[in-house]
């Protein structure tokens, strides 16, 4: 028989001390993204301030909403449709089927009260999105509480709520843990956006409406529609009709009634929607219905800056955006712009001459046209940055420039006076699919802005899920839980974040997971390995969504 050594004991008995720990590192690693006896915070994103205790309350069978000394009427059924969305989403993982006249009535919430200051229910940039959330209230122990300046505040409050809320399966109720609860929250910063791109894939609008739902569960606030692109032109103009020949085929378009919907069922959830009308460039589309649009049949984009009907049709569209899409900015695109077509076609070339222009003066001349079109119809403009970079001094003061191809930019910008957008595509492009979780969320938009007065024209970040590469089949778990990561960057206070990623993973994970049970289809933490990808990556093996 071999007998082990002294130093062969201890080299062994260290080994196995080692796997023990690692084995229990593991299980508690998933015991607190699981949420099972865990005494952390789960909430995402984190909160501005958040207190909580260790006792445990129940949700009431017929649990309601009130609205004691709220001024805010809810004429537009915003808030009620809210809280109908609350409990769906409260009670839609398990069968609610337990009887909490058998629990203990002391514990026992009956409902939510909420308190909104303001009258009104406007949706626009810049409004008070702060809340106070109290579960159970002081004052009304069976009650929680809800406090708001409007009703778009309040809305977050509900998000929070129900990520408190999870079902018991002893009791086969709603249990809350860790009461009392004391959450005061506001956004980091006002502009939390998503674009999608309907040009280079056509999204249905069931999809277009799930992933307004899933924005709404993160608190992303901006739906940024690239509706339209050199590949196809999907949109109804009324003041154009043949415009939308551009459309790959009949049944992958939008009516303007469409468009409305899309805007009303973001807007009932706090959402805006920003329209992206790209101009010059990314407009060979146009041309499908109105070949004068193009510089010419072999030369089809830009389009032609020297054909005075390009800017009334230009027109044409902004007008009927102004009826549908009532947020204060309009994207005017303005990137990725060749101008050869215009030197190269001889009307347009005899064009410049005439009037005295190159082809960047052109560049120039085309995008401050636009914007002032844009201006006429009550907007403020937002374009991409080769027009600062290009002619920043002679951009509409009203101009957000919205950063896309690398750092540096964005100190620029706000030096110059103007307000930014950050999305950067090396850390906040969706269609990056190497670009990893935790990239997304270390992204700082004010990386190197120092001054007060100029970190307050970063009007805030957007992750940009463009669509050479997504449908309806795959958008959501390209789009999640990524996006989320920059959510939490966009909402939580800097001193808030984690200063390494890898410190929220397991919140993060418990947060993908709670988007499945939503119906949204976010894919797993994956790691970047041989059989993976982190953007739309699947399971690596079967096991615990929490240890994904």
């Amino acid at each position: 028989m071999w007998v082990l050594g002294v130093t062969e004991r201890r080299v062994m008995g260290a080994f196995w001390v080692l796997n023990l720990v690692l084995f229990l590192v593991q299980v508690v690693g998933i015991k607190g993204a699981h949420g099972i006896g865990e005494h952390g915070v789960r909430i995402w994103p984190m909160p501005v301030s958040v207190s909580h205790g260790h006792k445990s309350l129940y949700v009431g069978k017929d649990f309601k909403i009130m609205s004691q000394g709220s001024k805010y009427k809810d004429a537009s059924g915003i808030l009620k449709d809210g809280f109908s969305r609350f409990l769906a989403v409260v009670k839609g993982a398990h069968v609610v089927d337990g009887d909490t006249s058998k629990l203990d009535q002391s514990r026992v919430l009956q409902g939510l009260n909420v308190f909104i200051s303001s009258t009104k229910d406007e949706l626009q940039y810049g409004i008070d999105e702060s809340y106070k959330l109290l579960v159970p209230s002081p004052d009304k122990p069976t009650y929680a509480h809800l406090e708001a300046q409007t009703v778009y505040g309040a809305l977050h409050g509900l998000q929070t709520f129900s990520q408190l809320c999870q079902f018991n399966f002893s009791s086969r109720v709603i249990e809350i843990l860790m009461t009392p609860w004391i959450i005061n929250d506001q956004p980091r910063f006002s502009f939390r956006g998503l674009l999608i791109d309907t040009s280079r894939h056509y999204q249905p609008l069931p999809i277009i409406k799930n992933v307004i739902d899933s924005m709404a569960y993160a608190k992303l606030n901006v739906l940024h529609w690239h509706i339209v692109d050199t590949q196809s032109f999907p949109l109804e103009i009324p003041s154009y009709p043949k415009l939308w020949d551009g459309a790959y085929s009949t049944s992958e378009r939008y009516t303007m009634a469409d468009a409305a919907e899309i805007v009303g069922y973001a807007q009932k959830r706090g959402i805006n929607v920003l329209a992206e009308l790209d101009v010059p460039g990314h407009a060979l589309s146009w041309g499908k219905g109105y070949p004068s649009l193009w510089p010419s049949k072999d030369c089809q984009e830009p389009l032609d800056v020297s054909n005075e009907f390009t800017f009334k049709v230009i027109d044409g569209i902004l007008s009927d955006f102004s009826k549908v899409f009532k947020f204060k900015f309009v994207h005017l695109g303005g990137d990725e712009v060749n101008t050869s077509c215009w030197t190269l076609t001889p009307h347009v070339s005899k064009w410049l001459k005439e009037h005295s222009m190159n082809e960047s003066q052109a560049y120039q001349y085309f995008v401050l046209q636009a914007q002032k079109i844009a201006l006429s119809h009550g907007y403020e403009i937002v374009n991409w940055e080769e027009t600062f970079n290009n002619f920043g001094n002679k951009l509409s003061p009203k101009t957000v420039v919205h950063n896309w191809l690398g750092g540096g930019v964005a100190q620029r910008v706000v030096a110059a006076g103007l307000r930014c957008i950050v999305s950067n595509q090396d850390k906040w492009y969706l269609d990056h699919l190497d670009t990893t979780w935790e990239q997304f969320y270390m992204n700082e938009p004010l990386t190197n802005i120092t001054k007060s007065e100029q970190q307050k024209l970063v009007i805030g970040g957007e992750v940009c899920m463009w669509g050479e590469t997504v449908d309806a089949s795959d958008i959501q778990q390209t789009i999640w839980p990524r996006a989320a990561a920059a959510a939490e960057r966009l909402w939580t206070p800097y001193d808030k974040l984690a200063k390494e990623a890898k410190q929220v993973t397991g919140r993060l994970a418990h947060f993908r997971c709670l988007l499945n049970q939503r119906g949204i289809a976010a894919a797993p933490l994956a790691a970047d390995t041989p059989l993976t990808r982190p953007g739309r990556s699947a399971p690596l093996e079967p096991g615990s969504c929490y240890s994904q």
